[in-house]
């Protein structure tokens, strides 16, 4: 671990050489309001404006004090010093930018509930890598918050907060103005056969009405992205033994790290997004509210540069095919395949309408989205060599849902109830073609399709015992899986339906002790399949059929067991909390991604009948401490994570479970030089973790989870009242991490800023 040390300096540099001023601290420290109500616990960040999601359970609310001092070139890149968070970002505008909360991984991508506006934004059609949430419905600049609870202690949540839910609220619009960004990024990337600069811009800007003598509002507002980011998969030669021909070449890369050498890699993605959002509400003179929202998303993806860096006697590259080119390096007979060129082009979109108000005492919330992918389009070429290759045609997946809820107080109570109901559907045909790029003669090759809906209610008590508050509640949900099937060839299989329900009872119990601010929370979840872990399989690349371990019409719903313990001090200037945190999760649902032998990634899901995870986080926030102007925000947290039972693979019983590190931290030092001068450094740091269920694959290179460390600053300057300039380095200390896939090197932004 070549970075822990220098991690855990970072994170408790602040908390250490903070110590001796707590004394002090503590005697100037305010005293507590008499009031009898106990604050809520909200650990880190902005206090101007209420939390939007119900805080039980550690809770974390992200401002514009947090977003000046990030580098955020897309909308998830916002939350990134939240504390034991991160998000699987492999490049500037990585559309599988999957969050993992805690002991959530990153390929557990439905185990986060993501809202936008309080719309569903949670890509539940997988529970994969490559199923992140829809962060482009909106853009960076239109931003007001971030909240984050972790964990599922709010029974107005469904199993899909099992690891915690992350709320977007964006800007209201409160008067006619407007506002832009545009982005320049640039990352001068070295590794094996590259050494070059990856570059791009965006250009975001919107407009905003109020009208001053009625109840409308709106906020037009577009953003234009382009990038390319540098190659996410290597490609290894493979030792063969078979008799031929093999051709001397040269060109390949040794790395001790890997069994064999590196020979080629995946084209760069060249990425090119639009989206377009358009926000109308209205509001009565007798409080009740409308908004609507509609939102279209383009994104193409091109990666039409693979490499092979093999080179025969004569000079020239020789291409790897998807048979296997025989090669001989180094005096050792190989085979070189796997190397592909691909494309994308997909639209989406996102309707919502949300009403809400008060009748008769009761606080009345509804809201009604439909996400649709109208368009997904992806073709893949065979090999290097050969015209041939795949197109796969995706007929409208996308999801339904419904949410409403009541809330009224009645003396020491406040009672809420609620319905919601969800459906999703995916449907996806892949054909052969003879020329992968206009997909010219196709002929089918497979069809995969499904649909799942859960409904449900929950009820709340929030009773006021003086000195503490208690929240009893509990949440029921119906599941269905329906007309799900595949066909190959000429054969369909359609799969039996399915039906499921599933109890959650959930408490939290909040107060003061002396100084201290306390909340115990306890809390069960059930996590049904999703569509494509049922239905949704896949062809390996180089395959013909359908991978039958790449889904599972029979997984079970993964059940979790969760506690939570929070405690919080505050003095003067410095604010320390500490949570404690337990979970328990029966028929656990992993996803296991892993290379084949020349580097083509492969998935497949199962059950495991039991795993545990428990840890702590120690957060420190100070204002003005040492130093007029200066604010500190830091987080360590330690977790361990096993596998408890698993009767289909004993041997991983015991283990650290894969993709997720013991140790954490993320923080953020902000200083203002002057009132149009601020500086901050930010720090990311994950300890290594394993990378399967076993224990036995671990390393610091492509195809393992990687250590991390990652140093990021920024410079900002007003220029006016309405323009800022600032200038941000990511990954500054050029730490060359991995999620199997490789991560940025340092990067650069440049961006200029407007709002009137």
């Amino acid at each position: 671990m070549k970075n822990t040390t220098c991690a855990l300096v970072a994170a408790l540099l602040c908390t250490a050489s903070a110590l001796p001023f707590i004394a002090h601290a503590e005697t100037l420290a305010e005293t507590p309001e008499a009031s009898d109500a106990p604050k809520e616990v909200i650990v880190v960040g902005q206090k101007n404006t209420p939390i939007t999601v119900v805080p039980r359970g550690l809770s974390v609310s992200l401002g514009h004090d947090q977003f000046d001092a990030i580098n955020a070139v897309n909308v998830e890149d916002l939350m990134k010093y939240a504390p034991n968070f991160y998000v699987r970002k492999r490049f500037v505008g990585d559309d599988n930018a999957v969050v993992a909360l805690r002991g959530a991984n990153t390929v557990q991508s439905a185990r986060t509930l993501v809202l936008v506006d309080g719309y569903v934004v949670s890509n539940f059609l997988g529970n994969r890598y490559d199923y992140a949430p829809k962060w482009n419905v909106v853009g960076p600049a239109e931003v007001r918050q971030f909240d984050i609870v972790y964990g599922p202690y709010s029974a107005r949540y469904g199993g899909n907060s099992m690891g915690g839910v992350v709320s977007i609220t964006t800007e209201a619009p409160k008067k006619n103005d407007m506002y832009g960004s545009v982005q320049a990024f640039t990352m001068p990337f070295k590794e094996y056969g590259f050494d070059e600069s990856f570059s791009g811009y965006s250009v975001e800007g919107g407009l905003n009405y109020k009208a001053k003598e009625s109840g409308w509002s709106a906020r037009a507002s577009f953003r234009h992205f382009e990038n390319t980011g540098q190659s996410m998969t290597y490609n290894l030669l493979t030792k063969s033994s078979a008799a031929g021909t093999y051709t001397p070449v040269t060109g390949a890369y040794v790395d001790d790290r890997l069994a064999t050498p590196v020979f080629g890699a995946a084209s760069p993605v060249d990425v090119v997004q639009d989206q377009a959002r358009l926000r109308v509400g209205y509001a009565w003179d007798n409080g009740w509210k409308a908004d609507a929202l509609v939102m279209l998303w383009q994104t193409a993806q091109d990666q039409d540069n693979p490499r092979s860096w093999l080179v025969d006697a004569n000079g020239n590259t020789v291409l790897p095919t998807a048979a296997g080119t025989k090669v001989r390096f180094n005096g050792v007979n190989y085979t070189a395949k796997g190397v592909t060129y691909s494309a994308m082009d997909r639209t989406e979109s996102l309707m919502g309408l949300r009403l809400s108000g008060n009748w008769q005492g009761w606080d009345i919330t509804g809201n009604l989205s439909h996400y649709d992918i109208g368009k997904w389009d992806n073709r893949t070429s065979l090999d290097m060599v050969s015209a041939a290759g795949q197109q796969t045609l995706y007929d409208h997946p996308g999801w339904w849902t419904f949410d409403g809820t009541i809330d009224q107080a009645f003396g020491r109570h406040a009672l809420a109830f609620g319905v919601s109901a969800n459906q999703y559907e995916t449907s996806a045909t892949t054909w052969n073609t003879t020329q992968w790029r206009t997909a010219a003669n196709p002929s089918l090759a497979s069809q995969v399709f499904g649909k799942t809906a859960i409904a449900g209610v929950f009820a709340e008590d929030e009773i006021d015992l003086g000195r503490a508050v208690l929240t009893l509640g509990a949440r029921f949900d119906d599941w269905r899986a329906f007309d799900g099937g595949t066909t190959t060839g000429t054969i369909t299989r359609a799969y039996a339906k399915r039906h499921d329900t599933a109890f959650s009872p959930k408490a939290s119990l909040q107060g003061d002790i002396g100084a201290y601010n306390l909340q115990l929370s306890l809390g069960t979840a059930t996590r049904f399949p999703t569509v494509g872990e049922l239905f949704q399989g896949k062809i390996n690349a180089g395959q013909t059929e359908i991978d039958p371990t790449s889904f599972d019409p029979n997984l079970k719903p993964e059940v979790s067991h969760d506690i939570s313990l929070i405690a919080r001090r505050r003095f003067d200037r410095i604010t320390l909390t500490a949570s404690l945190f337990g979970q328990s999760i029966d028929d656990a649902v992993y996803s296991y991604q892993g290379l084949l032998e020349d580097g083509t990634v492969v998935s497949r899901y199962q059950n495991i009948e039991r795993m545990k995870q428990s840890g702590v986080e120690l957060i420190f926030e100070s204002h003005d401490l040492l130093l007029e102007g200066l604010t500190v925000e830091s987080s360590v947290s330690w977790m361990d994570a096993r596998t408890e039972t698993n009767t289909s693979a004993p041997t991983s019983e015991g283990v650290q479970f894969p993709r997720i590190p013991k140790w954490r931290s993320n923080g953020n030092l902000r200083y203002a030089f002057t009132p149009k001068l601020k500086a901050s450094l930010g720090w990311r740091y994950g300890s290594r973790p394993n990378s399967d269920l076993f224990g036995l694959v671990r390393g610091d290179a492509y195809g393992f989870q990687t250590e991390y460390f990652f140093l990021d600053t920024r410079i900002s300057y007003d220029l006016t009242k309405a323009t800022q300039i600032s200038l941000g380095i990511d990954n500054l200390n050029n730490d060359q991490a991995y999620v199997s896939h490789p991560m940025p090197q340092r990067s650069f932004m440049l961006e200029v800023k407007y709002r009137n």
